[in-house]
């Protein structure tokens, strides 16, 4: 498209008159986009964009359901909030259940609900019907039909091909299709991160409704879908997961909770909920905390996909485990004295997760052969729901058996080396990439080019260690989390290299920073801590090595 020199001198003139940018008042005019490609995007001209071939998750801070607000700060914010005094509604934001329900007649009420995340697959297609089953499983998850959608999503259209978002929403209306629910409308948003979701309204017989916390002692508990989507997902936005192994567990994220909303009504469950952002224990603590009883959780018995297993062992966890863990833990007892590398998955957000289901036990023998018999192989009887005894006064869930055995679909598939094409590193506007020379480490590594934060090799006296050998088993040591996390650590590490101005330092910790989720931005606030201290030469030279990068 040529460009309108007349419109852009006019736009121009009117952001040197202000002072800033008229698109954007956090930045002068010209801006640096004007600086480095000659384009002014107020006057409507457009940078190359980015086509198909690209993966979503490296747009993406946080992946999946992992990118919703913690479940600890939500809570907080919606104590806040006055009630709805609606004889009508009848289950609304006070329950904090999966959708609201608001009654129409005797025998009709709607429910709704909405649900919007970032991309957890890289396939646009598949991510549009992800985000759409996950948002008609709210509807399910309450025994309810979902009849209607309108769609939310979020892109960078200045950036990314729109054929991109074009081949989201088919997703997403494919899939509704599928659900037999009407695409009839939507709101789109310029967004600098992909997000894409629904609001769904459906039916239901008011009397029939299936909330979350109507639990009873010896109920069992079922879980219909398997559970690790939020490790994979980060695993995948780090390339360290293969294609083929983010596909299969897409497929399971982009499989309806039909079948099992369909059978729960049938088999008369009590009580329901889908797991989602909050993880296992987040969803589980929601059904049994007003009750007064707790569940027990037999972790041997959990449906978890295959490949999380090398993803737990190598530590690929979510910081979203993290913040799930901090809300739930104080309702948790683990009582297996053995290994606990295996807890994080309960706390695991999920994206499009399965049914959590309360039942009676001889309806659950036969909901789960149903469930089986239409090719849902993994829905498995998982705990039970238990008076709350004495001893656990404290705790709503009491966990055993810390081993996995359960496993769903194959568990190879991670990439312990090199990331994979399309990376993090290579494609991420987020994050930071380093040169794929073999010439240059740190001073953690066996440098071919010397860095400052180490002597060259000396041969060491007969009978006494040789020093190099000694101080890489202290760098070892120091850049273990400790008092300081691992993530905190590696950031300074980054600030410390600017500081020193050792670039093979520098290029080994970004890469190091980089594999592990931190971003571009969170980097660029490291360096420019350390120029902050240590002037003008430390900011030539992360000028000079950006441009390398």
């Amino acid at each position: 498209m040529p460009i309108d020199l007349k419109r852009r001198k006019a736009v121009m003139a009117r952001s040197v008159k202000l002072g800033h940018c008229i698109c954007n008042p956090k930045q002068a005019c010209p801006c640096s986009t004007f600086k480095e490609f000659n384009i002014c995007t107020c006057a409507g001209e457009k940078l190359p964009v980015k086509t198909k071939d690209i993966s979503l998750t490296q747009y993406v801070r946080k992946a999946g359901c992992a990118s919703k607000i913690g479940q600890a700060d939500l809570m907080r914010i919606l104590k806040k909030l006055p009630p709805v005094n609606d004889p009508n509604v009848l289950v609304g934001t006070a329950a904090g259940d999966d959708a609201g329900v608001y009654r129409i007649d005797d025998q009709l009420a709607l429910v709704q609900t909405v649900d919007v995340f970032s991309p957890c697959v890289d396939n646009a297609y598949l991510f549009g019907q992800i985000a759409a089953a996950n948002s008609v499983s709210d509807i399910y998850a309450m025994g309810g039909k979902p009849i209607t959608a309108l769609s939310i999503i979020g892109f960078p259209i200045e950036k990314l091909d729109g054929s991109i978002m074009e081949e989201i929403l088919r997703g997403g209306m494919d899939k509704l299709q599928e659900a037999d629910c009407s695409l009839i409308g939507g709101h789109s948003i310029n967004d600098e991160e992909i997000k894409c979701g629904f609001a769904i309204t459906g039916l239901i017989n008011a009397k029939n409704t299936v909330e979350q916390d109507k639990v009873c002692p010896g109920d069992v508990l079922v879980l219909t879908k398997p559970l690790g989507t939020g490790i994979v997902c980060f695993a995948a936005q780090i390339g360290r997961i293969s294609e083929e192994s983010l596909n299969e567990v897409g497929a399971s994220m982009a499989t309806l909770n039909r079948d099992a909303a369909e059978l729960m009504v049938k088999y008369r469950a009590h009580a329901c909920t889908d797991v989602t952002g909050f993880g296992l224990a987040g969803h589980l603590v929601e059904m049994v905390q007003k009750s007064g009883i707790a569940a027990e959780i037999d972790m041997s018995a959990l449906p978890v996909f295959g490949i999380v297993e090398e993803c737990l062992k190598n530590d690929i966890l979510p910081g979203a485990i993290e913040r799930n863990q901090e809300y739930s833990m104080a309702w948790v007892k683990v009582e297996d004295t053995g290994s606990k590398e295996n807890l994080p998955i309960l706390y695991d957000p999920q994206t499009s997760g399965g049914l959590l289901i309360s039942m009676p036990e001889k309806m659950a023998q036969s909901f789960v052969k149903e469930m089986k018999k239409r090719g849902h192989e993994s829905t498995s009887i998982i705990g039970r729901i238990v008076k709350q005894d004495k001893d656990y006064s404290e705790c709503r869930i009491i966990v055993f058996n810390t081993r996995l055995q359960n496993f769903i679909g194959t568990k190879e598939g991670l990439i312990m080396g090199e990331k994979k094409k399309n990376a993090v590193s290579s494609q991420s506007e987020e994050s930071v990439s380093t040169p794929a020379t073999e010439e240059e480490h740190s001073c953690c590594d066996n440098p071919v080019e010397e860095s400052c934060c180490e002597s060259p090799p000396s041969v060491a006296e007969e009978g006494s260690e040789n020093p190099l050998s000694l101080f890489k088993d202290f760098l070892k040591q120091v850049n273990k989390e400790g008092l300081i996390d691992k993530r905190t650590k590696q950031l300074i590490a980054i600030s410390l290299s600017v500081v020193q101005c050792c670039r093979p330092c520098f290029f080994a910790h970004v890469k190091s920073a980089v594999s592990s989720g931190i971003s571009k931005a969170e980097i660029e606030e490291a360096a420019n801590l350390a120029i902050s201290f240590a002037g003008c030469p430390a900011m030539m030279f992360y000028e000079e090595v950006c441009k390398e990068i």
